[in-house]
């Protein structure tokens, strides 16, 4: 079916879903094919469960609502370039080693007081995740929000092709994904896509100025907005003390000044903070408006949450890491006054030749942190350690049987490592 075609059926459904379990009245089911499934096999249920049509490229498929591409993820993501051409609205990408999430929910929340925003579900950055967010924006939406991973070359530009951003956010370039780049360089080159096609289409990149590792690559954009300077006034944003453990800062823009406190852990965040303070003062947004927000965001991913769990309070900052964001972590966490502390730390993954470095640095970190107790979960940390005093554990399991059985109470304890390494297995145990 040509795309013209499929469009006009897109835009009388419902909404678009690639899970058969999920199809409800009216949508479309796009029949992905993945290492371990094959959406096909799901088509007819699917249908079966209200979806008004899909869309499938196998042909022993048939049927009045069978619609038979070549590839269908070829055809999700032309569907959705389709149709992101016909929005006339400011789209936002937002990419980065660390904090892309955090500052997606963020800026979500500050351009929402302004108008209805679309934005990125959860994590559900990738090739399938972007198409789909593009393809859910709403008639009446204001914005677009779009976060951009990758753990190869050529993804994130390749997802600008889609999404075509009029504005783009790099919060930071660090060591994620090592793996899959092959150097810190490599990770430097993917990240710099999205300056590239801002710069070969006349967009706007919102930009760190204090950043170091980002100034060689910003000559890219001619279209410039810097955190600190943004809508002709300048922008201050630095953390201040604070009796608890929630991030507090001080602001200021143009002659305004404030001091509000967050919903978040770690001064790590205080430049996701100045990025959505200086998108939002782009977009016209106001200034009391956008502190209202920033205030009011309560994170809810394992991302800078802290949890009091009536036995120890928990800062839960476990759905990813990388020897960038663990070590901004820790330092955190070293600032936290408390007379009983414990990090339980999981393995860094998809570091390749880095991961040995990597591993071994935040252990040398820990040396040189006051009394605490450590946990280290996996086989990475387990060869770095050394003969430093700690807990060792091969996995999440066995470190859950090890704390159900020791049943720590009044401990200020940072739970953090890769996904992968699912930590979250000794939260109930916490």
């Amino acid at each position: 079916m040509e795309i013209e075609r499929l469009y006009e059926l897109y835009r009388t459904c419902s909404g678009i879903t690639t899970d058969s379990r999920a199809a409800g009245r009216n949508q479309i089911f796009f029949a992905l094919r993945g290492p371990n499934h094959d959406g096909n096999r799901h088509a007819y249920a699917a249908l079966e469960a209200g979806a008004m049509a899909a869309v499938v490229d196998d042909p022993a498929l048939s049927g009045e609502k069978i619609v038979l591409v070549d590839d269908v993820m070829e055809t999700l993501t032309a569907l959705a370039a389709f149709h992101r051409r016909r929005l006339s609205i400011p789209v936002i990408a937002i990419t980065g080693s660390n904090g892309k999430t955090t500052t997606k929910e963020l800026l979500t929340a500050v351009l929402s007081r302004k108008g209805k925003v679309q934005s990125t579900f959860g994590n559900f950055n990738n090739h399938i995740g972007v198409p789909l967010t593009i393809l859910n924006v709403p008639d009446d939406a204001a914005f677009l929000v779009v976060e951009m991973g990758a753990n190869h070359m050529g993804e994130i530009a390749a997802l600008c092709e889609t999404a075509m951003p009029t504005h783009g956010i790099i919060t930071n370039i660090g060591t994620a994904h090592i793996e899959g780049f092959g150097s810190f360089e490599k990770v430097r080159e993917a990240k710099s896509e999205l300056y590239r096609w801002l710069g070969k289409n006349r967009g706007t990149a919102i930009y760190n100025d204090d950043d170091p590792v980002l100034k060689p690559i910003i000559g890219m954009v001619d279209k410039i907005i810097p955190y600190s300077f943004p809508a002709g006034q300048e922008l201050k944003v630095n953390p201040v003390e604070s009796d608890d453990m929630f991030l507090k800062v001080s602001a200021s823009a143009g002659d305004s000044k404030y001091v509000f406190g967050t919903g978040l852990f770690g001064t790590y965040n205080v430049d996701n903070i100045k990025a959505v303070m200086a998108a939002g003062l782009l977009f016209g947004v106001p200034v009391n408006e956008i502190i209202d927000a920033v205030a009011a965001y309560v994170p809810s991913n394992n991302r800078s949450q802290i949890v009091d769990t009536g036995n120890n309070t928990v800062i839960r900052d476990a759905y990813n890491a990388n020897p960038t964001s663990m070590q901004k972590a820790i330092s955190s966490f070293a600032a936290v006054i408390s007379d009983k502390k414990m990090v339980i730390l999981g393995d860094m993954l998809e570091l390749g030749s880095e991961s040995e470095a990597g591993h071994a640095a935040v252990i040398r970190q820990l040396r040189n942190l006051g009394p605490l107790t450590v946990v280290l979960v996996g086989p990475r940390f387990r060869k770095a350690s050394g003969d430093f005093t700690s807990l060792l554990f091969g996995t999440s399991v066995e470190a859950a049987e090890w704390l159900a059985s020791e049943k720590p109470g009044g401990y200020t304890i940072l739970v953090k490592g890769s996904r992968g390494m699912m930590l979250e297995k000794v939260y109930p145990l916490l």
